[in-house]
């Protein structure tokens, strides 16, 4: 009888993946990743709320990214519909949202979550990370916002890891968000080490589509856009990273990604004093030293006349080869740090007469990834790059020079967390931090200061 019900069922089972995928996103209605007749079915069966993609009134607003900027939207002649019409510059990455687009929002069943993860981790924290992870830890679970302000070093990472499985354990969704990719790719592999029974998923641009339903999500700032009232813990990782900082949408977008009620735990060496003065001691923790208990290696200052010059005549800096050099023959791997991608270009070439191994990265590169890979593996002796592997990257026994230092993109902040790439490794817990300049600025004394106050509040919490 049961078997002759289900041969006369004639209605319509959402697809789980459908369901998997959609909850808590806000998406391109034209850009699902299913047919069109299983789409058309669950906008059917009200499966999904259907909005508009620009918002014409009180404001303009893209009801995608939020952004609200006159100056970000453009006005075209639209194929489809015959009129002019609106669209959305901001996040065109991410396809285009206009005026006579949809976007939905999925409202059918809830996807499964689960309350049987394990963390796998065998490590031990210090007394000043375990005091901090059981802080933010209480935080969290009294669903209150929380900062870890704790030096390059210290073992950031692994203090999320008891919040993140008490939140997984209780049956919430959890986002790790993060300014920058290649933070995004040196913590997913981390978290599906120590979370072996969790779907996590790792969202960044051009990443390709994950299957099941993630209840951690470890994505950039920028693919939270496409999320809405999703998480139920929002944790920012570099949460005084560019471009996060400067973008209000990103900060929004933040915002929007959560849950109401959902806390959100930052996590940074160097928060910004307006960061820092939003937080009572109840909600904040600080960490002064690594975890291995050595000083944070204080930055030198190294001047390097007309280096600009030097390269755009075909040489490196004197000072700066015979560092390359002495790097090479001690089999040690290096980062050096150039303030423009077009005077990297410019250097790349000359370093590779050194070494020929030697390689560049930078922002746009489509191998990046693969490139900080063989720097870990040993397969290259070092890179050349901008700041995007300022934070986020683990390298044993890195050394580090920075060519320009007094250029305006190396802010305090920026040098600091440089310097925070040095020494990380219990087995070489110290190194070369080389500031190359050709006029010291107040930020360069500023990193150099605070590297040493932060070595002074580590030897007194001892």
């Amino acid at each position: 009888m049961k078997g002759e019900r289900l041969m006369r069922y004639k209605g319509w089972i959402v697809p789980p993946a459908m369901r998997d995928f959609h909850e808590g996103r806000i998406w391109l209605k034209n850009h699902a990743p299913f047919s069109k007749d299983d789409m058309d079915k669950a906008i059917n069966h009200k499966y999904f709320c259907l909005i508009e993609g620009i918002q014409m009134k009180p404001v303009i607003k893209c009801n995608r990214c939020h952004n609200t900027n006159r100056q970000l939207f453009t006005i075209f002649d639209c194929s489809k519909c015959q009129q002019p019409c609106i669209y959305c510059r901001h996040c065109i990455k991410m396809g285009r949202v206009s005026s006579c687009t949809q976007l939905m929002v999925w409202t059918g069943p809830k996807a499964i979550k689960t309350s049987n993860h394990i963390l796998q981790w065998t490590g031990q924290f210090t007394t000043l990370q375990e005091q901090a992870a059981n802080e933010a830890l209480a935080s969290v679970q009294a669903q209150r916002s929380h900062l870890i302000h704790a030096v390059c070093g210290a073992g950031k990472t692994e203090l999320l890891f008891p919040m993140v499985h008490d939140a997984l354990k209780r049956g919430l969704r959890v986002c790790i968000a993060t300014p920058r990719t290649d933070v995004v790719l040196e913590l997913y592999p981390r978290f599906q080490q120590v979370f072996p029974k969790t779907i996590i998923h790792a969202l960044y641009g051009g990443a390709s589509k994950q299957a099941g339903y993630a209840q951690l999500v470890i994505a950039t700032t920028h693919q939270l856009y496409r999320f809405e009232q999703a998480f139920d813990v929002m944790i920012v990782d570099e949460a005084d990273a560019f471009p996060y900082t400067f973008d209000e949408t990103l900060q929004r977008a933040v915002e929007k990604a959560k849950r109401n009620d959902a806390p959100i735990v930052y996590v940074t060496a160097t928060p910004a004093q307006k960061l820092l003065q939003s937080f009572h001691k109840e909600s904040y923790s600080f960490i002064p030293k690594r975890y291995h208990n050595y000083p944070l290696p204080v930055p030198q200052f190294h001047a390097l006349w007309g280096y600009e010059k030097s390269f755009n005549r075909g040489k490196i800096p004197k000072k700066l080869k015979q560092w390359t050099e002495e790097r090479l023959s001690r089999n040690e791997p290096f980062l050096i740090f150039f303030p423009t991608i077009s005077l990297m270009k410019i250097a790349a070439p000359l370093f590779q007469l050194i070494n020929e191994d030697i390689l560049a990265v930078h922002a746009e590169d489509s191998e990046r990834k693969e490139k900080v890979v063989k720097l870990r593996n040993k397969e290259v002796p070092g890179l050349l790059t901008t700041t995007i592997l300022e934070r986020g990257i683990t390298i044993s026994n890195v050394q580090v020079a920075v060519i320009g230092a007094e250029s305006p993109v190396f802010t305090a902040s920026a040098l600091i967390q440089i310097a925070g790439r040095v020494g990380r490794n219990i087995q070489f817990p110290d190194g070369d931090v080389l500031y190359f300049h050709h006029g010291i600025t107040t930020e360069m004394d500023e990193a150099r200061a605070k590297i040493l106050f932060y070595n002074k509040k580590g030897f007194f919490n001892e």
